[in-house]
């Protein structure tokens, strides 16, 4: 798939072909980057040129794309996986299908995609791509929850699957408790009768923040400060201690969240927001027999290439949830594309609780 990718932004210099099964459209315009650097100086917003259609290619005008960390990183140059430049930024997004080519079996004009890999270029018009980088996805879904779903729901519902046998009741703890992945933890577990303890910094609008979270389902919200309390047990009077730990910050923060596993538990690192190292006592595997893992979405898609009746039975599950009102959009504000700048210096403040989305 990150061959099919680097084909389509490759494809992105060469001149279109009027398309055969939709109206033809304005030049094209993406967010084009041809080194890496700080987003808002790198970045220009640029015509593009159509690649031709091809036989096993799709057409597609994206509708809306979010702002993601990842995002920033690659443009930044700093990211495990990059585009070879010059390249369009964004890996995530939805569209609709203009175009199909002749090979194109599992798709049509009026469908909905999104991305099925990573650096498919998400950040502009429109598109073409191979038929094997993109998944269908229901059209009776919100917009803003379609552009936000394969990333951190996708990131969400795998660890709570993958790592430890969740049943009712049990808990799982989390930091960075308010980013993409941290709501659609609270509201894919609370979907499943298991409660939530999530960690976030302390700021001037945490009471805000709290009921938000608490809205979407949270069963306990808490600051950083008050994981090293001795007032965190009066939590588990009422709920166990936690089997899982998602850790997206590092340094104390998960530190102190693994204080809190139950012995045998499993804290999974998916993130590194403090940019420090993960700290682990020595008693907590000699004496508890913790266990540490990673995850990254972006491997797992990779391992499960060859098997995508996983990939399918994962988006029916969180189609359901999103159809049933238990998985909604992160809280996010919607930004035109020519208002990019502002969008990415939006998206890079600390203490950000809403997504910027790009709207085409």
């Amino acid at each position: 798939m990150q061959r099919a990718a680097a084909r389509a932004l490759r494809g992105a210099r060469v001149p279109s072909a009027r398309p055969r099964s939709a109206p033809a459209r304005g030049a094209p315009r993406g967010l084009v980057y041809g080194q890496h650097g700080e987003p808002p100086a790198v970045l220009r917003l640029k015509d593009l040129e159509l690649a031709k259609l091809g036989d096993s290619d799709v057409h597609v005008k994206m509708l809306a794309a979010p702002i993601n960390p990842a995002d920033i990183n690659m443009i930044q140059g700093t990211y495990a996986l990059l585009s070879p430049l010059p390249a369009v930024g964004g890996n995530e997004g939805v569209g609709e299908v203009l175009e199909v080519g002749r090979h194109v079996k599992a798709l049509e004009p009026g469908d909905w995609v999104i991305p099925a890999s990573t650096s498919l270029g998400t950040w502009r018009t429109q598109g073409v791509f191979p038929e094997e980088a993109l998944l269908k996805v229901p059209r009776d879904i919100p917009v803003l929850c379609a552009a936000t779903l394969s990333v951190n729901p996708c990131t969400a519902y795998r660890m709570l699957a993958d790592f430890e046998t969740l049943a009712p009741g049990d808990s799982v703890i989390q930091n960075a408790a308010n980013s993409g992945v941290g709501q659609a933890v609270i509201q894919i577990a609370k979907a499943s009768g298991i409660k939530t303890i999530n960690v976030v910094r302390d700021r001037p609008d945490l009471p805000k923040l709290v009921e938000r979270l608490m809205a979407l389902g949270a069963d306990h919200v808490i600051t950083e400060e008050m994981l090293r309390k001795p007032e965190m047990k009066d939590i588990f009077k009422n709920i166990p201690k936690p089997r899982l730990a998602l850790n997206c910050v590092g340094g104390k923060s998960a530190t102190e969240m693994l204080r809190h596993l139950q012995p045998k538990g499993t804290m999974v690192t998916y993130g590194g927001m403090a940019k420090q190292p993960v700290m682990v006592p020595v008693s907590a595997f000699i004496f508890r027999d913790v266990q540490l893992r990673g995850f990254w979405m972006t491997q797992w898609r990779k391992e499960h290439a060859q098997d995508p009746q996983v990939l399918a039975s994962m988006m029916d599950a969180l189609f359901q949830l999103i159809r049933r009102g238990q998985l909604s959009a992160p809280a996010c504000t919607q930004v035109p594309l020519q208002d990019y700048r502002a969008a990415l210096e939006a998206a890079m403040k600390p203490f950000t609780s809403s997504k910027q989305i790009l709207l085409f």
